[in-house]
């Protein structure tokens, strides 16, 4: 009985190397983002200096009544800003959340269909072959080797 033999082995080949020109691109893309975090640090240290400043300058040895009452009112106005902040927020993760819901449902859902389909026929193909020629050849080799082992009792065939 032969053993099915296995198909070469594929290599991939690696891709191409990139071209200056999208070298240059990549590079620029590298510059824009950092510049734009960059960007964003420096706001988000501005602004933790201008409350620190505005906290100490409002907390002078003489703290009245009315000081008090600053120091709740900029509290105040910074929870505001903060439940701005993660208004923005929440908003980007809803849109993001409905981008990745119809990516889902507009590409992978009919990725996956087709490749269901695909395994549905590769398996009525494998089951069509088993039945009409696997069995078959399996059949022809067992009653081959019967005929042998029947010649070779006989004393037709040799050993």
């Amino acid at each position: 009985m032969a053993t099915p033999s296995l198909p070469p082995q594929q290599t991939q080949t690696p891709p191409p190397p990139p071209t200056p020109e999208e070298l240059a691109a990549m590079r620029e893309a590298e510059r824009k983002q950092k510049t734009i975090i960059a960007t964003i640090i420096g706001i988000i240290v501005f602004v933790v200096i201008g409350l620190i400043a505005v906290i100490v300058a409002l907390m002078v040895p003489s703290t009245s009544a009315e000081q008090v009452g600053r120091i709740r009112d900029v509290f105040i106005i910074v929870v505001a800003l903060e439940s701005l902040v993660i208004g923005v927020a929440m908003i980007v993760l809803i849109v993001q959340l409905a981008s990745l819901i119809n990516l889902l449902q507009n590409e992978v859902k009919p990725i996956l269909q087709a490749t269901t389909e695909t395994v549905n026929a590769l398996r009525g193909t494998a089951e069509f072959l088993g039945e009409n020629v696997v069995e078959p050849v399996i059949k022809l080799n067992g009653y081959l080797a019967g005929l042998r082992r029947m010649l070779e009792l006989m004393g037709i065939k040799p050993k």
